[in-house]
């Protein structure tokens, strides 16, 4: 499982990445979409009865939609001059897919994605969109949102009994 969710991640970065002309800035861009786009292609795959696009949809709606609302009630001025800096848009993105992708499944595939997620952020530092505030608030949003609804992956295990040709018989089943 961890494996494939890291299988996504590279493939989804790795098409604008140029060894020669690398482009920090860009591989933030598409990381910030990566993220999320990941978690979500995870809920048809890993399947089980808790709805789970149900609290992708709800998760990233609730960072997209309190992120925005911040923008236009606050409109900070970026560093570079423009406006509404506060919050960061890509961090909360970012953050916010790999919250749920650590909540669901856990910290094996959360770690790395929470690593990706922290290189967005200081992508959009460098490339002189945000300032650390900016960032650390876009983080706090994802998490925070993805906290709110996602519940953890579960794997039912059950204990049977039963006969088997008048043999009493016990065994394990586990759904994955």
């Amino acid at each position: 499982m961890a494996r494939l969710i890291l299988i996504l991640f590279c493939c989804l970065i790795s098409i604008n990445a140029k060894a020669q002309n690398f482009d920090y800035e860009k591989l933030g861009d598409n990381l910030q979409i990566a993220l999320p786009v990941s978690a979500f292609a995870s809920t048809f795959i890993w399947k089980d009865n808790q709805k789970a696009q149900s609290q992708f949809i709800k998760t990233m709606g609730t960072s997209f939609i309190v992120t925005h609302g911040l923008k236009m009630l606050i409109n900070k001025e970026r560093p570079n001059g423009g406006d509404y800096s506060f919050p960061s848009g890509h961090t909360s993105a970012a953050f916010t897919g790999a919250a749920f992708i650590e909540k669901r499944y856990g910290y094996k595939v959360g770690v790395p994605a929470y690593l990706l997620a922290s290189f967005v952020g200081w992508s959009r530092v460098n490339a002189n969109k945000h300032d650390y505030y900016d960032v650390i608030g876009g983080a706090i949003i994802g998490i925070g949102s993805a906290y709110l609804f996602t519940k953890p992956y579960q794997t039912k295990i059950e204990l049977t009994t039963g006969k088997i040709q008048g043999i009493q018989t016990i065994g394990l089943r586990i759904n994955l």
